[in-house]
């Protein structure tokens, strides 16, 4: 365990230290008015451009340019097959096997998908429990899916809620939820890290409790993949999605990853919307074909894929093979748990840290209230050169991403904001 001391010679050395501080130098960092370096504490809401993302991403526009629709077959990365290019490192990121995991579409579109097959309401079990602040994309499609199949969606609709004057949810409230309505919950369906707190939730406690009671369990993993050790196959969950923009630096609104367990990967049987990318890759183009669905997470696919976006996603995870997710997350517990350190050593009773103070249950997120302030706090750290989130009513979310924040980031972070409510 780290032992952090106050002041900048400390950061210094740290960031002297790690492994990984070269990584720094390949993402674009946005500069302040005075021509510095912004400190980028928003990765939890969109990651940094890759330097690499461009070449990536010239290289597919060169092939369309020079080889038109012959790049599909001809291109340096043909495009028929570019979305296997990404499925190994997808998969090593989450914890999965590659048959599970596919890059396709959007977050939300990809959550309607996996409800499409894993949400089979019968007349009494039809509910749908998410957490009591999930993330409000995730409620409004789990509302959406409830009035699809005719229920009321007040009724179908259940919130593990966190208890009064607390944050965090806790595990004994969630089990009781199951012991008293389990046999009416046809599906949990849980943000793996919670968007506003940072709480990491134990997603194998939560399956095992889930198909213990009868439940299909699934996870929204777009402030986990990247961020945490996910490990989704060993969680036995049904069923996850993530989007790439966050943590995975992929670029504003790119596609999504889906995950399905290896148990469902040959089961025909699941109802599912398909299109011409889900059918067998052998006899696709022989156009005539009845619908022969490929095995695995890709069976889920609807379209062929968008390639530029997919080049933007490919410059990233090479980084993330390159880096390790293994050494992203030490370095990410240590820099967030520095964060951590200064933040209680300012002693200000009106600063409370939100997120779990335990490393294994957070990810590089903090989320820190600020009573009696409001929105101007945010403004004032903005222009100090933080970029940060503001969450109503008095949340500032920082996360120091460990492929390209530094210790340095932090200290500095911390000085600005005691220099603002000083």
């Amino acid at each position: 365990m780290t032992e952090y001391k106050s002041g900048l010679d400390f950061a210094k050395q740290q960031d002297t230290n790690d492994p990984l501080s070269h990584f720094r130098n390949q993402f674009h960092i946005p500069k302040h008015s005075d021509g510095s370096d912004s400190i980028y504490l928003c990765g939890n809401s969109l990651g940094l451009q890759p330097k690499i993302t461009k070449d990536y991403i010239h290289q597919e526009l060169k092939d369309w340019a020079e080889l038109g629709v012959e790049g599909h077959v001809h291109g340096k990365n043909p495009w028929l097959s570019y979305h296997e290019l990404l499925t190994e490192n997808m998969a090593n990121i989450v914890g999965a096997k590659p048959i599970e995991v596919v890059v396709m579409n959007t977050l939300t579109t990809n959550l309607h998908l996996m409800m499409v097959s894993f949400y089979k309401p019968t007349k009494k079990r039809y509910k749908i429990l998410i957490e009591g602040d999930a993330f409000p994309s995730d409620k409004y499609a789990v509302e959406s899916q409830l009035r699809h199949h005719g229920f009321d969606e007040k009724e179908g609709l259940l919130l593990w809620n966190s208890q009064e004057n607390k944050e965090l949810a806790q595990y004994e409230d969630l089990e009781a939820i199951l012991e008293n309505q389990g046999d009416e919950i046809a599906l949990i369906m849980i943000g793996g890290v919670n968007y506003y707190t940072g709480q990491f939730f134990d997603l194998k406690r939560i399956t095992e409790l889930g198909h213990k009671h009868g439940c299909i369990v699934g996870f929204d993993c777009a402030h986990g993949a990247g961020n945490v050790d996910l490990d989704l196959h060993n969680s036995g969950a049904d069923f996850a999605i993530w989007c790439s923009y966050k943590y995975l630096n992929s670029g504003p609104g790119s596609l999504s990853g889906v995950f399905v367990h290896e148990r469902h990967a040959y089961n025909k049987s699941l109802n599912r919307f398909t299109g011409w990318w889900s059918h067998n890759k052998e006899t696709r183009f022989k156009m005539r074909d009845d619908f022969d669905m490929l095995p695995g997470a890709e069976g889920w696919q609807l379209s062929n894929p968008p390639i530029l976006s997919m080049a933007a996603i490919k410059a990233s995870l090479d980084m993330f093979a390159e880096a390790g997710m293994k050494k992203i997350i030490e370095k990410s517990k240590k820099l967030t748990g520095y964060f951590e350190f200064l933040i209680n050593e300012m002693d200000n009773d009106s600063i409370k840290i939100i997120t779990p103070s335990n490393p294994n249950e957070r990810g590089c997120q903090l989320s820190i209230q600020v009573r009696n302030t409001d929105r101007s706090l945010h403004d004032k750290l903005t222009k100090a050169g933080i970029i940060s989130d503001w969450r109503e009513p008095d949340v500032i979310r920082c996360a120091p991403v460990p492929l390209y924040n530094s210790f340095e980031d932090v200290y500095y972070m911390v000085q600005r904001l005691k220099e603002i409510l000083n």
